[in-house]
């Protein structure tokens, strides 16, 4: 069964794209070559290079693998950590049911 390519919006694909950029900065910084992260990281070049070049249909958990290698992992807690808009909804009282409403069935 062949892998499918999410379909992203512009706008994420930017953000992709961005953070593969700063992943290659990283690295480079770092002076390593794509074959000693990707081996650090136990995926193929090929995967690291998709990887930089923000390719969405890369497992999240193997970002979390380069970030590792590169000392940065623990900047993946730093998501949602400073949630303004959730926040507020929170103090508004408008909290989001645990379960989805149930669906008629026809």
């Amino acid at each position: 069964m062949p892998n499918k390519t999410p379909v992203v919006l512009p706008k994420n694909q930017h953000i992709l794209t961005v953070l593969g950029e700063n992943l290659r900065l990283a690295r480079l910084r770092r002076k390593l070559s794509t074959a000693q992260v990707a081996e650090r990281a136990g995926l193929g070049r090929s995967t690291l290079v998709k990887i930089e070049q923000g390719h969405p249909g890369v497992g999240i958990g193997q970002y979390l693998n380069v970030l590792h290698v590169l000392g940065l992992e623990k900047d993946l807690l730093q998501v949602g950590q400073d949630d303004l808009l959730g926040r507020k909804l929170q103090d508004a009282g408008l909290l989001t049911k645990k379960r989805a409403p149930k669906v008629p069935k026809p």
